[in-house]
């Protein structure tokens, strides 16, 4: 492979301080003859029609894991949770298998410009240094050279991949003045608003309307399928964890067995929990949220139990004890929330009302007339105010994400008012109380770097859109 690059020697000064030692989260461990004698019968998930091992899935895990350390260094720790890495190590697989459909490949002078390219690598004058480099394999990204440099090799695999899907993509002239303005423009508005909350205490819901009212609309209140788990867990701490890692192995043996879970975590020394039932839009009780273990033990019988799983620095063992189908309840036993939601929809149907008979009487008015909004509003028991200006992307106090707003009011001209836009805090219709437009000369100064850095968007956009089409396409758990 990369021999070259790793057999020569310096004498050169590691100047480099080793960045903290990052522990991955959500890893699916393979624990020695584990893992390997479960490789053809058990696996993590289906790309493409093959089967993809616990094994795969763990090196593109730790592979997203050190494309991390080298994105965000010692920001990490803090990042990391946020970061879905187990989510980007499925999406990393995909990619791969979408690239090799493609024949995208990377060569071996390419992977070794790469790796020379990264700063941490070098000494203070800037060259390669070959012992930083192992140094920091070692300590840092805790691979060895040939796994590392192979995880290097499918990053410049995906990056081909992203630039031959994206390369075709440009932006306009008039797209690009259109996003600044975007960006950029000022405007302030009056509005009339509909808001449902303010017509839940005339609402009356007699029993037998909110009996209809379940009847017409009883799949909004099905539950979703739920579990009860059984679990071990071990943490560290600062003991050895090659040892904890040997005990959890010396664990699966037994459970191998086929001896009782609470028997064999007995003889361990081990508490057995059980979260209760909990449903898949539900954090698991005592470990918290995670997609991909909720994945794994819908795929598990009754009695059946899980590879090691590491999150958040604790070590578990799953048991699938019970598993409740989706159901729709009994009207008697979530009556009270069937009342809420009917009351719900109904102050919303009448704010809906209100405010479509509002414009009714406002296109009586128009054109010709001066349009007061608040003598209106009154007219229909609805409210009336207007915004301090705001730009795109920002937020309107007591409405919400200015976007819609921004977007109609764009297309109005002076004393013209909106259709009705529909928002979660209710409906509104919209006219201008000012607006600032853009300075043309900063636009001038600034649309070349703005269309580099609009262009870049849209590729991500697109190339983000390319990879929820290739989830669609494959079976993967």
């Amino acid at each position: 492979m990369l021999k070259k690059l790793r057999k020569k020697k310096t004498a050169k000064r590691i100047w480099i301080i080793l960045i903290l030692l990052i522990t991955p989260a959500f890893i699916f461990w393979g624990f020695g003859s584990f893992i390997r004698s479960k490789q053809e019968a058990s696996y993590a998930g289906i790309i493409f029609g093959r089967k993809v091992t616990f094994l795969e899935y763990k090196d593109a895990l730790d592979a997203v894991r050190n494309q991390a350390i080298i994105q965000f260094g010692d920001n990490l720790p803090e990042l990391e949770k946020n970061l879905n890495l187990e989510i980007q190590a499925w999406e990393r697989l995909l990619l791969l298998a979408e690239a090799k459909i493609r024949k995208v490949t990377a060569s071996d002078p390419e992977v070794i410009e790469l790796i020379r390219s990264y700063p941490f690598f070098k000494t203070k004058n800037g060259q390669f240094d070959h012992q930083i480099y192992s140094q920091c394999l070692e300590y840092v990204f805790q691979a060895q050279p040939r796994i590392f440099e192979e995880q290097m090799r499918q990053n410049l695999i995906i990056s081909k991949l992203y630039k031959a899907v994206t390369d075709s993509l440009n932006v306009s002239e008039e797209n690009v003045k259109e996003e600044y303005k975007k960006m950029n423009e000022q405007m302030a508005l009056y509005y009339i608003a509909g808001i449902p909350s303010d017509f839940v205490k005339d609402i009356i819901a007699p029993e037998e309307e909110v009996k209809d009212y379940f009847a017409k609309n009883s799949l909004q209140f099905k539950e979703p399928i739920s579990f009860n788990i059984e679990y071990i867990s071990l943490t560290p701490e600062e003991k050895d964890e090659e040892i904890i890692k040997d005990k959890i192995e010396r664990v699966i043996w037994r459970l191998n067995k086929k001896e009782g879970f609470t028997k064999v975590a007995k003889e361990f020394n081990l508490g057995v929990k059980e979260t209760g039932l909990f449903s898949q839009v539900d954090p698991i009780p005592g470990i918290g949220w995670s997609p991909q273990i909720l994945n794994l033990i819908s795929k598990l019988r009754i009695g059946e139990f899980s590879p090691p799983i590491h999150i958040d620095k604790n070590y578990y063992i799953l048991r699938l004890k019970e598993k409740k189908e989706s159901y729709i309840p009994d009207f008697q036993v979530i009556k009270e929330k069937i009342k809420e939601r009917f009351i719900k929809d109904k102050s919303r149907g009448i704010a809906k009302e209100k405010i479509e008979n509002c414009l009714k009487k406002l296109k009586e008015l128009y054109p010709g007339k001066s349009i007061d909004f608040d003598k209106v509003a009154k007219l229909y028991g609805l409210k009336s105010d207007s915004t301090q200006l705001f730009k795109y992307g920002s937020y309107i106090e007591g409405i919400g994400a200015s976007d819609n707003f921004f977007t109609v009011a764009q297309n109005l001209k002076e004393d013209e008012f909106s259709k009705i836009i529909d928002m979660p805090s209710g409906f509104y219709i919209i006219k201008l109380k000012a607006k600032i437009p853009i300075d043309e000369k900063e636009f001038k100064e600034e649309k070349d770097e703005f269309r580099k850095r609009l262009l870049m968007q849209k590729r991500v956009e697109y190339f983000s859109k390319f990879l929820e089409e290739l989830k669609r396409r494959v079976r993967i758990f």
